[in-house]
């Protein structure tokens, strides 16, 4: 059977897999990186596998700046824009060319009448800024000019309806033939922001499709934090997210990327580019809008752009390691710490405050977020009782009582619990001032941060925020992460430790994903009927041709085979009626179960023969089947996505599912690891242990079943619409897990 959630297949388990013609999946990860070939590999489903990164230095960077529609008529929009990219290309030391039909200057600057002007008089034009209502008839002028970049900021497009996003549809066509890149339309002058170039350290790089929406992010170099780009992405009809994620994953300068979502343009491209960041270590923080019907409204009206299934984009977030963070000063903090601080030694998180009831209150909150609080040896709580009374609790949290933090005797305490080889992050809250304490007890975690390696945070509470301990000891120190809530501190640390707990030899489930059809896929094309359902008898022959368990059965059309095929598939029976039509039996009284003599057969025949022609349903038979009673009942499955294509999905099964909807969610390609990690999520999952006497499930044989679906879904993404197995009775360990009733809708 499979081992441990990192162990290696068996062979047993190999040798089952391969029957199927699929390559086991391992969760034994690697950091080996795709092969060249890879930029034009395509898996099964005709899919890319790698994603090519944008050579996008010459649009942050470029040397030569064409402005179409340049200005400098005071109260003209224009002539605001003009002014700050004549600023900006001081900034970075780029040449800017104004360009108007009719204007001999602009702001003193010799103008040219068209691109085409100036590229014949000066060369190559890196990057062209678009002020214009309608940038489609520039596109064509630009690439004879060999244009590299434009950016458009004109709106009226997909974000405005059906015309708009026609329109926008022509102008992304234009830019594909042209070979140009294109930010936008409906974007902003965000990427030509004044960086900060005296911070130190790695920095933020920052994607926003709502530019407002970045300014906390960017305000962040106030407090010492450094940011080095900006996309503002916009309508997204040619440069998508995607792209810029792909390329700050790969800017040595990039500690972590920052990003604001309204909609996805592509699931796949989306994945691929957190992948990439993921194999680099460059974590990826997102604020994802779309978790209710309004957000998905009004983020769709903005951009235009498809929010997606909400636990779908959740669960593909969490595959990937992008860390999805609800509010923007969520984003802001967990960025910062993520970009700043340093690989972690240890996962022991210690709760340090001069309160018994802070340290409590912080640890309740943090041991419910899954935080790690260890406690403390007791040679460690003996050392910390050298200058901490002994009626105080130094286990974890550490409870000063306040007065040590006043002397000597703080720095002391700080760097005992540092020393801790089972500590990896120190974590003092500071509910308010209370100097000269406070800015004692500050200088002493910036001094000692100062001499670790190891993640000092710090939760200063006081609303105020214009302490000089708060100001400018803790903000002005770069290795201590100062946060204002509780909240944010834990999301961070969170965050922090599962991104290189994530990282920590990852391998990419892309290198791993089938490109060629198995044998199963061969069997399987004669059994789909593009447009139709299939009847459950069919549904079965697919899982079998996928080697999915099925029970013994038989279809019949009469009461006499009947009979003869319940001798055959062994008393007790079930027997079910079998139709394309027929999604939900029981209701309809359509099942017959424990049937146990020839006599019941004829009568359940003859009954269930009767309910379909009075409900007008057509059948195919009638399905004798085996009766299989004990074990979990659990559900497996595929549906289509809108952005990400073929989904899996596993939770309890039978009616549960509908009750409960305890069910997690994958997007293929993923290995055994996910498939147990989707267990792990559901909140039935004790189910599966064995509960009040009953033994414990076959959980190997039902990774198992969810790898199979998966190649399914991988290889049949393009014809086949939904798959519903439930239930698929999980029998006790050892003894497998059989499919006892299937649905599958075909393309």
């Amino acid at each position: 059977m499979l081992g441990s959630t990192h162990g290696t297949l068996t062979t047993d388990f190999r040798a089952r897999v391969e029957a199927c013609g699929e390559t086991p999946r391992t969760a034994v990860h690697s950091t080996a990186a795709p092969s060249p070939d890879d930029a034009v590999a395509l898996d099964v489903s005709g899919r890319p596998l790698h994603a090519d990164v944008p050579d996008l230095d010459r649009f942050f960077r470029p040397e030569s700046v064409a402005v179409i529609g340049a200005s400098d008529t005071e109260g003209r929009p224009n002539t605001g824009i003009t002014r700050q990219l004549i600023a900006w290309a001081g900034r970075v030391g780029a040449r800017i060319h104004p360009v108007h039909p009719t204007r001999p200057t602009v702001f003193g600057l010799p103008c040219h009448p068209s691109v085409a002007a100036l590229a014949a008089q000066h060369g190559q034009v890196d990057l062209a800024v678009l002020l214009v209502a309608d940038p489609l008839p520039l596109i064509d002028e630009l690439a004879e000019a060999k244009v590299k970049y434009a950016v458009a900021f004109a709106s009226g497009f997909a974000e405005t309806g059906t015309d708009g996003a026609a329109a926008q549809a022509r102008l992304a066509a234009a830019v594909r033939r042209s070979g140009l890149r294109l930010l936008g339309p409906n974007t902003n002058l965000n990427a030509f922001s004044e960086f900060r170039d005296d911070l130190d350290g790695p920095a933020i790089a920052l994607i926003t499709q709502s530019g407002h929406q970045g300014r906390p992010v960017y305000t962040l170099q106030e407090l010492g934090v450094r940011l080095s780009h900006w996309a503002p992405t916009g309508n997204e009809a040619d440069l998508e997210t995607s792209d810029f994620i792909s390329y700050f994953a790969e800017q040595p300068e990039v500690g972590a990327i920052a990003c604001y979502v309204e909609g996805l343009k592509d699931g796949r491209s989306f994945l691929l580019a957190a992948d990439r960041a993921a194999r680099n270590g460059v974590p990826v923080v997102a604020v994802k809008v779309g978790r209710t019907e309004a957000g998905a409204r009004t983020a769709a009206s903005h951009t235009g752009k498809l929010t997606g299934a909400d636990t779908v984009v959740d669960a593909a977030m969490r595959q990937f390691g992008v860390i999805r963070v609800d509010g923007l000063d969520e984003l802001q903090d967990t960025a910062a710490l993520l970009a700043r601080a340093r690989r972690p030694q240890a996962d022991g998180v210690v709760v340090y405050s001069i309160s018994g009831g802070t340290g409590a209150h912080f640890s309740d909150l943090a041991t419910e977020a899954g935080l790690h609080l260890p406690t403390l040896s007791r040679a460690k709580q003996d050392e910390l009782h050298q200058w901490i009374p002994e009626y105080l609790n130094v286990a974890n949290p550490v409870d000063n009582g306040g007065h040590p933090v006043g002397d000597w005797r703080g720095r002391k305490i700080i760097n005992a619990i540092l020393a801790d080889p089972s500590v990896g992050v120190l974590i003092c809250p500071i509910t308010g001032p209370f100097p000269p304490m406070s800015d004692r007890l500050a200088q002493d975690l910036v001094d000692a941060a100062e001499q670790t390696d190891k993640l000092v945070c710090v939760i200063w509470g006081s609303p105020v925020g214009t302490e000089e301990a708060y100001r400018t000891t803790l903000l002005g120190s770069s290795r201590v992460a100062t946060f204002r809530t509780f909240g944010n501190c834990i999301t961070a640390v969170r965050a922090y430790l599962d991104h290189h707990r994530f990282t920590t030899g990852y391998r990419s489930p892309f290198a791993d994903a089938p490109r060629t059809p198995s044998p199963s896929y061969r069997k399987a094309q004669a059994l789909m009927r593009p447009g139709q359902q299939l009847s459950e008898h069919a549904a079965k022959q697919l899982l079998r041709a996928y080697g999915i368990r099925v029970p013994r059965e038989q279809l019949v059309t009469s009461a006499a085979a009947a009979v003869r095929a319940a001798g055959l598939v062994g008393y007790p029976v079930v027997m079910k009626a079998s139709g394309p039509q027929l999604a939900h039996k029981t209701e309809l009284g359509l099942v017959k179960i424990g049937l146990t003599s020839a006599s019941q057969i004829r009568d359940a025949y003859r009954e269930l023969t009767d309910i379909a022609r009075y409900e007008n349903v057509p059948l195919d038979g009638i399905l004798v089947c085996q009766m299989v009673e004990r074990g979990v009942e659990m559900v497996v499955g595929v549906t289509q996505d809108e952005l990400f294509g073929p989904t899996v999905t596993v939770g309890l099964g039978g009616v549960l599912v509908e009750v409960l909807h305890d069910a997690a969610v994958r997007v293929p390609p993923f290995g055994e690891d996910q498939a147990r990690a989707m267990l792990a999520e559901l909140r039935g999952r004790a189910l599966l242990d064995g509960v009040r006497g009953a033994p414990p499930a076959d959980v190997d044989a039902l990774v198992e079943v969810v790898l199979r679906v998966q190649r399914m879904a991988l290889e049949l993404g393009g014809v086949l619409s939904e798959l519903d197995i439930n239930p698929l009775m999980v029998l006790p360990r050892g003894q497998g897990a059989v499919a006892l009733d299937a649905l599958a809708v075909c393309r």
